[in-house]
């Protein structure tokens, strides 16, 4: 069952969830910046380590209005559904999920109440408003379809096979909403993504990691040999491709999401280090690339992912703007720019994170 758009989708009360987040922060901005969409964003936030309300400042301030905050938590169906009355709201955008696989490794328990039950509750909660109800679209991950070879792209038929407590939870997050649009007509789209750089990203992940860590003289932790491969794709790419499905896709379609762009992590490290040795040079003088340090591989670590984001060129004719050169040189720039909004990480969560993973 497939139903054809006849015309671009327009949303007047649209949910995200997770909109405090790294992808869901900038998402919001992308649609506030005059990209199509004059109505009304509702942002579900649960606010946990990595939802940070300083990455929405601006938007508060400058759309009294069309922009509205409800601090909650996904697996609260009872205030879900009042926040969906509240607001008339006629479309998710649901980014919100435990998102780290280190941390689904120590706790899984918490991936399955947010990425599986918290989905379950917004599926029902959006399945409740009936025929005011027009679109839920699920922001997934490539993690979903298991590690590749040496060659090959995931596709959307690619079969599942999630090797992290992470994935398997977004897995069957994935299955939720495909049985709720089966199952109950409920209309709704998945996307399936590459790892995503850019602004506002915790600085648990790779790249703000390393970033941070050699402005700040420590080791830059790269797991077993380094050659992992991830397909790269910059987080303003990733939005546009969302707000392309969102309006313009097929109800009841995947769509996978990428950048073009696979690179081994210990490149990704040592490009890093190149850039900052050019605009931020050490005190000592040292090159970055002697802070690296490898350390013990993670269990279950996925060798390559690598997406065919065919069927959405194709189809809709979507295509990533940013090469992954300049995609990560803005983004270098855009760390050392917002030195206000380092400081507040550090001092804060980003702070507690480290000394729980690296004791410093």
């Amino acid at each position: 069952m497939r139903t054809k758009r006849k015309s671009r989708q327009e949303f007047k009360n649209l949910l995200v969830t997770g909109g405090c987040g790294f992808i869901g922060s900038n998402f919001i901005r992308y649609l506030m910046a005059n990209n199509g969409f004059s109505g009304r964003i509702i942002n579900v936030d649960k606010l946990t380590y990595a939802g940070n309300p300083e990455n929405l400042e601006d938007i508060t301030r400058d759309f009294p209005g069309r922009y509205y905050f409800e601090k909650a938590d996904i697996c609260d169906a009872a205030k879900l559904t009042e926040i969906f009355l509240k607001y008339d709201i006629d479309a998710v955008c649901h980014f919100a999920a435990e998102s780290h696989v280190d941390r689904s490794i120590k706790d899984p328990g918490s991936f399955i109440q947010t990425n599986i039950i918290g989905t379950f509750n917004l599926l029902e909660t959006a399945k409740a408003r009936g025929d005011k109800f027009q679109l839920f679209h699920h922001v997934s991950t490539d993690e979903v379809y298991g590690s590749l070879g040496a060659e090959g792209l995931f596709r959307e038929d690619t079969p599942y096979q999630p090797n992290s407590p992470y994935s398997a939870s977004k897995a069957a997050s994935d299955h939720l909403v495909r049985a709720y649009f089966k199952t109950f007509g409920l209309p709704a789209t998945i996307s399936n993504c590459s790892n995503n750089y850019g602004p506002y990203q915790f600085p648990e992940k790779l790249i703000p990691l390393v970033i941070l860590n050699a402005l700040a003289g420590k080791q830059l932790p790269v797991y077993g040999d380094g050659k992992n491969i991830r397909d790269w794709l910059y987080v303003e790419d990733h939005c546009d491709a969302i707000w392309t499905i969102m309006t313009t896709g097929n109800i009841g379609e995947t769509y996978n999401v990428g950048g073009n762009a696979e690179i081994e992590n210990i490149t990704i490290v040592q490009m890093i280090c190149v850039i900052l040795d050019e605009i931020s040079p050490a005190l000592n003088k040292k090159p970055h690339r002697e802070l690296i340090t490898f350390i013990k591989d993670r269990p279950g670590h996925d060798r390559r992912y690598a997406i065919d984001f065919g069927k959405l060129h194709r189809e809709l004719g979507w295509s990533p703007q940013e090469s992954f050169k300049s995609g990560l040189q803005r983004t270098v720039n855009w760390y050392l720019q917002q030195k206000k909004w380092v400081e507040n990480i550090k001092t804060g969560a980003y702070l507690s994170w480290m000394k729980e993973h690296y004791g410093s």
